[in-house]
């Protein structure tokens, strides 16, 4: 080995001892409900009411924590084939576990497998339609 190669595998090694670990307390996900799901494929947009028990006013983007959350989501379903009365259109839960640098769509998904009419609840339900890597960090409060 020549004297070159000895001093660029010292300042590699040097430097990596230098590298800070990640802070598991600045990871983040993303919970989305902005972007437009396919109805074709039975899914609705949503709107989220509360987030862990806690009303809200209803965001594109969600920065959260690693870890479990409660949305409590309004479905936005506008079909011609939904004939349910305005009671039974209540809102419904979901919990998301946010991993780390992940963006989750959430949506109402519209149940198809039979025709849902008058007081029927069962006519959809909050769901993940979509996941995806995205670059997250908590924003520091300085």
């Amino acid at each position: 080995m020549n004297q070159f190669s000895i001093v660029t595998l010292l300042s590699v090694l040097l430097l990596s001892g230098c590298a800070s670990p990640v802070d598991s307390s600045k990871q983040c996900g993303i919970v989305s409900s902005f972007l437009a799901p396919q109805p074709e494929l039975g899914y609705y947009r949503a709107v989220v009411t509360h987030l862990d028990g806690k009303p809200v006013i209803s965001q594109p983007n969600y920065r959260l924590n690693v870890g479990e959350h409660q949305f409590t989501l309004a479905e936005l379903i506008d079909s011609p084939d939904l004939k349910v009365s305005l009671s039974a259109r209540t809102t419904k839960d979901i919990t998301v576990t946010v991993m780390p640098n992940t963006r989750y769509h959430i949506a109402a998904k519209m149940n198809t497998d039979k025709i849902y009419i008058g007081k029927d609840l069962g006519f959809w339900q909050p769901e993940i339609w979509q996941q995806e890597s995205y670059e997250c960090e908590l924003e520091t409060e300085e």
